[in-house]
């Protein structure tokens, strides 16, 4: 990869080679910024113009601080759900502030708490809290339940399963979250900001699957859970207890009206409404094509 870490590459991008990361660097790209692709695997690293990888992992706090040197804004997309979560954010957000970034945007969640009903929400309450106590400027983008995993909520006889009662939630695109960061890294510096990130509108799963029915023909149905059936329906998949806590505690978070929120952000941010169902199901026709009609 070249040691030209001391090269000035204002924007750093982590998560290059993921779903979200990988948007957002592209649309750098496209709008010709020089920046700094973090990634795990350097072979996977995506190349574009004026653009260089480096290797580092988030708790490789040495190797992330020198990937990290001579980057000027971080953005920072939180690490995958694991029972350390919350130790690898904080050695990636240290390790970020010794090689002298001087502004982090992180990818949290919608209402981050340190008692949020959606357990992995709460990793990200005290991130945004570690990295605000570090002094750097920050912008914290909340994005709401991703609407592109809608789909695998789904099961293949076209049902949703949860305990999410009548509870809503606006579902909000990759491709918004990606819009509106690419518009926080490139605009004016907005400091010690927060956005909340979601879709147009706010729904209940039961409203939710009656729109994917409508909008591709497939039947679609959601089955309320109570929480132990929703834990025991979910054992079977092998994950451990945390994970599979997490998994459900998504649904008890819209039951408890946590994540019932409708933000302009993606609007303010990038010049154009958040996408709705009916929109992203246009790009995405397929979406429910594992459903039997």
């Amino acid at each position: 990869m070249g040691d030209d870490h001391m090269t000035n590459h204002t924007i750093g991008v982590t998560g290059s080679t993921g779903a979200v990361g990988g948007r957002v660097a592209a649309r750098l790209a496209r709008l010709g910024r020089a920046q700094r692709l973090i990634v795990r695997d350097i072979n996977r690293a995506p190349e574009y113009p004026g653009s260089s990888a480096a290797m580092a992992d988030y708790e490789d706090a040495r190797g992330f601080e020198r990937a990290c040197r001579g980057v000027d804004t971080l953005f920072l997309v939180s690490a995958t759900e694991s029972r350390d979560r919350m130790e690898v954010h904080l050695s990636a957000v240290d390790a970020a502030v010794a090689a002298g970034v001087s502004r982090i945007v992180y990818l949290s969640f919608l209402r981050a708490g340190p008692a949020s009903t959606f357990t992995f929400a709460r990793t990200h309450f005290f991130t945004e809290a570690h990295i605000r106590s570090t002094g750097v400027a920050y912008t914290f983008l909340r994005p709401s339940l991703y609407l592109d995993l809608l789909p695998r909520w789904v099961d293949g006889d076209g049902v949703v399963r949860g305990p999410a009662g009548d509870g809503r939630v606006a579902w909000v695109a990759r491709d918004d979250i990606a819009d509106a960061a690419a518009a926080v890294l490139t605009g004016p510096a907005d400091e010690n900001a927060t956005y909340d990130l979601t879709g147009p509108e706010a729904l209940s799963l039961g409203a939710t699957v009656d729109r994917l029915s409508t909008l591709t023909g497939r039947t679609v149905r959601y089955v309320p859970e109570t929480r132990e059936e929703a834990l025991l329906s979910r054992k079977g998949t092998g994950a451990p207890d945390w994970e599979v806590e997490g998994w459900v505690s998504s649904y008890e978070a819209i039951a408890a009206g946590e994540l019932d929120e409708v933000s302009t952000a993606v609007r303010k941010l990038t010049g154009h409404p958040a996408r709705s169902i009916e929109g992203f199901l246009r790009r995405h026709p397929s979406a429910l094509s594992h459903v039997s009609v």
